[in-house]
């Protein structure tokens, strides 16, 4: 059987720009995650006694030629009056997701002992994050990007007193948008584009703070769909 070309990403194909694609959806007909399940207590019984679920979303069209890449990345929920979900912006010259919304995280090196470790090391390296100021819930299953990345999203608690120190080369900055925000499917819009014939689809989550728009889109929309899915259960 012959296999299919890789297709160019989508941040690559000329003229796109994820904030102008049509809005084909809002999933406002979805319940929010009660707020009551956000608190951290509540949070900690979900991971200790997972409900039986399946996450929405597990692949993404591929548009690299290589093995899949054994990747986590850190969701980590800041212990706020109303808890937070930590978030980064890539500097514009990285060669994979660049300028993009992300959480910490990256690609396992063969010096870490698991995947979980790995998320805690790049949150380390990326916002100076210490693994020890991060309480470690569980993990989500995996979510392969078209990058060939095959990512494991890892959950954790980090004290509100926790002062970030951003890697100039990695993070334009690092900011906070509330849980309950992203725990919310009216806060979810759906996008579809048909490029070199293939339909993709994304969600995108935009935030405004008060000083931009946090425009989070593709993968970390993605992974935090599936986090909706595993509290809303």
């Amino acid at each position: 059987m012959a296999v299919p070309a890789p297709l160019t990403p989508l941040s690559k194909l000329p003229d796109f720009d994820p904030r102008k694609v049509p809005v084909l959806g809002v999933d406002n007909h979805l319940p929010p995650v009660p707020q009551g399940h956000l608190l951290p207590d509540a949070l900690r019984q979900r991971f200790r006694d997972p409900p039986v679920w399946q996450p929405e979303i597990r692949d993404e069209p591929i548009w690299v030629a290589r093995e899949p890449v054994p990747a986590s990345v850190l969701i980590a929920v800041v212990l706020r009056t109303c808890p937070t979900v930590l978030l980064t912006q890539r500097t514009a010259h990285l060669s994979s997701h660049s300028g993009q919304i992300a959480f910490p995280g990256g690609k396992q090196d063969a010096e870490d002992p698991d995947i979980v470790s790995t998320a805690l090391r790049e949150a380390s390296e990326e916002v100076g994050l210490a693994p020890n100021l991060v309480q470690v819930m569980g993990t989500l299953p995996t979510y392969r990007t078209g990058s060939g990345f095959i990512i494991t999203p890892v959950v954790g608690l980090v004290s509100a007193d926790f002062l970030p120190a951003p890697n100039a080369f990695e993070v334009e900055e690092v900011f906070e948008v509330p849980l309950a925000f992203l725990m919310d499917p009216a806060n979810h819009r759906r996008h579809v584009i048909v490029a070199e014939g293939v339909r993709r689809d994304w969600l995108s989550m935009p935030y405004v703070d008060g000083r931009a728009e946090r425009f989070i889109w593709g993968a970390t929309a993605g992974m935090l769909r599936n986090l909706y899915r595993f509290l809303q259960v």
